[in-house]
């Protein structure tokens, strides 16, 4: 499908089954902590998606065949035996459910985002709203009733020391969620209904933090890392940091059938 963004760019969104991967797939989104790129599930996992899972991949791409953004999800069996409700690991736990499930020819039910990336020199301009919109489509078209999605709110990083719940909770005086990306999600359809309070987790040297970040790490406790969700734990004496982020945890119905997870099932603020 094709869409004008504000500043007069057509874009074509499609999913990756019905459009090959282009050669010129890589895109600068932006601002993001070198620390980000080093977590050991989304290592092993990530980008097998499109390769595996091209029905609910998608593209945006402009006229020339560059792409300018993506969208990512995966497949996988909720509501079942210890799938009661949407599991506190989030977005590592999800990919590793969704994966063996393929291998073992698990039938799945709903689908899991993993990520919707758009060009710095695209970004304000609602490609990102088009690329949630296309994603709820592709996993609709599928034949599966819910997506799921352990977001990570856009604004969370200015104040680290805010718990993920109490931020997560947080709305305008119209009721909307204050930050823009969850206000995105529920404006689409989405319900806010849990934190996932371990979703992403980097461990690594002290030496490997350093270079990343080009802070000291010199002293013990919580430290306050540029773009972290929350401060890292820093262990100088064990030699290691540890980041654990947590995620909020936003679910889409799709489908016609009923929901899988009711808005309190997995609830916790």
């Amino acid at each position: 499908m094709r869409h004008t963004l504000t500043a007069g760019v057509q874009v074509e969104i499609t999913t990756v089954a019905e459009r090959p991967e282009p050669s010129r797939y890589h895109f600068d989104a932006g601002p993001w902590g070198e620390f980000m790129r080093f977590n050991r599930v989304a290592e092993a996992y990530f980008l097998q998606a499109r390769q595996v899972f091209p029905e609910i991949c998608l593209l945006a791409t402009t006229d020339d065949g560059t792409v300018v953004a993506d969208g990512q999800a995966v497949p996988l069996a909720l509501g079942g035996p210890g799938r009661a409700r949407l599991p506190d690991g989030g977005w590592e736990q999800a990919v590793v459910w969704a994966f063996a499930d393929q291998r073992r020819g698990v039938q799945p039910n709903a689908a899991c985002a993993l990520n919707i990336a758009v060009a710095a020199s695209l970004q304000g301009q609602g490609l990102s709203r088009l690329i949630l919109a296309a994603l709820r489509d592709a996993v609709r078209d599928a034949g599966l009733s819910t997506l799921v999605a352990p977001v990570r709110p856009t604004w969370k990083d200015r104040e680290p020391w805010t718990t993920m719940g109490e931020y997560a909770a947080r709305v305008r005086t119209d009721g909307m969620p204050y930050d823009p990306w969850l206000r995105t999600h529920v404006r689409a359809g989405g319900v806010i209904v849990a934190v996932a309070p371990t979703s992403w987790v980097i461990a690594a040297t002290l030496a490997d933090w350093r270079a990343w970040t080009g802070l000291a790490f010199d002293a013990d406790g919580e430290v306050e890392v540029p773009y972290a969700l929350v401060p890292v734990r820093c262990d100088t004496r064990a030699g290691h940091v540890t980041y654990v982020e947590p995620n909020v945890w936003v679910r889409h119905d799709v489908g016609s059938s009923r929901p899988l997870l009711a808005a309190g099932d997995s609830e916790r603020q």
